[in-house]
């Protein structure tokens, strides 16, 4: 950040992440195996000095994740953090030659990255011309050619497979959980200020149209006045228009 953007402040020099685990590695397949792949990528992220953390469900490749799932996710932040012991010194992999040369080749795989998208004309190019989308595809493309050539393993999928699984049991909303939630949305219209609403999504609507401006905090003054998300989205619909992903190939 200093040497490439001139930033001053210390502040900004700060390095501050969130760490998800990886939807991409959770199969349909096996579903309790996610447990463990969430695990181990949950301690990654803490041996790498994650600040905040966030475990997937392992019901997420089927479903929105069940009460189960979601209390299965959060005792395994808990075990990692009150059982492991990894979270007891700042940087449990300090000195390891094999995660040094791993961040060195990541760094510099990132700065290829990084150049070519500048050259593009900055991130927003990028996106606009399919490169991210192309490079995504690709790389997924690639992965499951790997698995079905059996040279990357996938336990459950292609490697130790069952053929008769037990159907997991998933979240379901009812229509009684719908028609709840309508008439408590409905119930906030009614009581709301609407005239301070509507002031709210007025001068969040002048701020998306100043390039200058930093929208930010006028979403957040909506959203405190009572704004739905689907009135705070059509102001930015009705200023930038509606996204529509390029064709890539």
């Amino acid at each position: 950040m200093k040497e490439r953007f001139g930033a001053k402040k210390e502040r900004s020099l700060w390095l501050k992440f969130h760490t998800q685990t990886s939807g991409y590695t959770l199969t349909w397949q096996q579903p309790l195996n996610n447990i463990v792949r969430t695990t181990i990528e949950a301690m990654a992220a803490v041996l790498g000095g994650t600040q905040s953390l966030h475990t997937n469900s392992y019901d997420e490749a089927w479903a929105l994740p069940s009460e189960e799932a979601v209390k299965v996710a959060l005792r395994t932040q808990q075990i990692i953090a009150e059982e492991s012991g990894i979270a007891d010194v700042v940087d449990p992999l300090g000195g390891s030659y094999y995660v040094e040369w791993l961040t060195d080749r990541m760094e510099e795989e990132a700065y290829r990255y990084f150049e070519k998208i500048e050259e593009m004309g900055g991130i927003l190019e990028a996106v606009k011309k399919g490169y991210i989308q192309r490079e995504i595809a690709n790389t997924s493309y690639r992965r499951q050619m790997r698995l079905e050539r059996g040279e990357e393993i996938m336990v459950g999928v292609n490697k130790y497979v069952e053929k008769d699984e037990k159907p997991l049991k998933i979240l379901r909303i009812s229509k009684k959980a719908q028609r709840v939630q309508i008439e408590r949305l409905r119930a906030v219209k009614q009581s709301r200020d609407q005239q301070a609403v509507s002031r709210a999504l007025e001068e969040l609507r002048r701020a998306m149209e100043d390039e200058d401006e930093n929208v930010m905090p006028y979403i957040i003054n909506a959203v405190e006045k009572y704004a739905t998300i689907e009135e705070i989205s059509n102001v930015g619909r009705e200023v930038f228009g509606t996204w529509r992903e390029p064709v890539i190939i």
